[in-house]
């Protein structure tokens, strides 16, 4: 059984895909956890709180279903782990589904957060950072300036179909596809 904590990031990450920042009342929250809104401000102080600490648990779980492989299946190649790590961020679970949409969520109450406008800023980067450390695996010569500008623009488009193919604007299938393109295309410019 998970902790109260992981009880309550659960939830919220359910509260925020399902209505928003905006929509996220600690005592709605509490309700959906199945604890008191006093245990809630007991582990996170205040809202923002519980915003950042959302955040980081959706990073985190989203670093555990791109990573998690099973142990007895043969070593993926580089370029095999490269893409199979960013496809995984879409897929049609409700882990990923509620995932990407609380941070897609996040990102939008940045831009009035600046707390949270920080604590985002370095989750991206991390992200960035460990894409373009997969792509160096796979074009070990490519310069790391290099590296890190295609590591940002996969990320950030993988965020943008991301949320398209949530918000029903394309299919799931057209999303991957276009993202193996932009997978093919960024390797080869890296060569």
């Amino acid at each position: 059984m998970a902790s109260r904590s992981t009880q309550i990031l659960e939830a919220a990450a359910r509260v925020i895909a399902r209505r928003g920042i905006r929509g996220l009342r600690v005592d709605e929250l509490a309700t959906e956890a199945g604890v008191s809104t006093a245990l809630i401000y007991y582990y996170f102080k205040d809202r923002s709180g519980i915003l950042r600490a959302t955040l980081e648990y959706i990073s985190d779980r989203a670093e555990r279903y791109t990573t998690e492989r099973d142990p007895d299946a043969p070593p993926l190649s580089p370029r095999e782990e490269l893409e199979e790590t960013l496809l995984l961020e879409l897929q049609d679970t409700v882990e990923v589904r509620e995932n990407s949409a609380a941070w897609g969520e996040l990102r939008a109450s940045a831009v009035f957060d600046e707390l949270l406008r920080e604590d985002l800023a370095r989750a991206t980067l991390v992200w960035a950072q460990e894409i373009a450390a997969l792509l160096g695996q796979v074009q070990p010569m490519a310069p790391a300036a290099a590296l890190a500008s295609a590591g940002e623009r996969l990320t950030a488009l993988l965020e943008g179909l991301s949320m398209r193919w949530l918000s029903g604007g394309i299919r799931i299938d057209h999303a991957r596809a276009l993202l193996r393109g932009a997978i093919d295309t960024e390797l080869a410019a890296l060569r």
